[in-house]
Parts: C-alpha cells; structure tokens; sequence
C-alpha cells in the first residue's frame, strides 16, 4: 500500500499556488510507472506538475522524498519562474530531510499525522 504524505511547509505552499491533492496523487501514479523528470540522489526525486489551466510548462517543480516503493513525502516546490532549481546546499538539506523521513516507523508517521506535520493524501485509491 502507498503512502502519500505532504509536511505542513509543503501544504501551505501548494495552497497557495493552487496545487490540489488530486494533481500530487496523479503525479506519484506517474512516479510509480517510472515517469520521475530527475533522480537528484539521496532519495530526493523531482517531478514537475501542472496547474488548471497552465500545463507543466508553466507549473511547478516538487521534490519528493521517496523510497521509490511505498512511500512519497512532497517537501518542497517552486514555480519554475520563482528559481530555476535548487543549490547544492539545498540539496543536502532536503537529502537529509529523507533519511529521516523514510526511516520513520508507521506509528510515527500516524502520529506526525494526528499532530499536523504531515497530512496523509490519497487514501484508498482516490485521485
């Protein structure tokens, strides 16, 4: 079973740019058939999205903590005319925010729900 999750950093970015829960389970049905834009290491994956209206082109990049298997934390987006990627220093940062992420166990990752660090997104196969 897959786990989708977004931090609460994340959440009220997405918000903000108007990227709905339905585009990011779309994105990770993508990334589970193989179709991730970049690898960056360290279990970091980029994915662009597109928003209603304005196509991947003109959408927004996510990185993704990912153990390419049964678990998908979105950590971070930007709009492609916002930056053009992230820095190195960036990189390790989020590398670092994986291992911790992926190392959770699932009663800690319920309660980093029930608490609102994170929000658990694509339940029981709705997109």
């Amino acid at each position: 079973m897959n786990r989708v999750f977004k931090t609460r950093h994340f959440s009220r970015w997405a918000r903000k740019v108007g990227l709905f829960d339905r585009a990011l389970c779309q994105a990770v049905e993508e990334m589970i058939r193989g179709l991730i834009d970049a690898d960056l290491g360290g279990s970091v994956v980029k994915k662009r999205i597109g928003l209603a209206g304005r196509g991947k082109r003109g959408g927004v990049r996510t990185l993704i903590a990912t153990n390419k298997g049964n678990r998908w934390f979105f950590v971070f987006g930007f709009e492609k005319n916002e930056r053009a990627n992230i820095d190195w220093e960036e990189l390790g940062a989020l590398q670092d925010i994986a291992a911790d992420l992926l190392a959770r166990t699932a009663p800690q990752l319920s309660e980093a729900v029930d608490d609102g660090s994170f929000q658990e997104i694509c339940h029981d196969n709705q997109t």
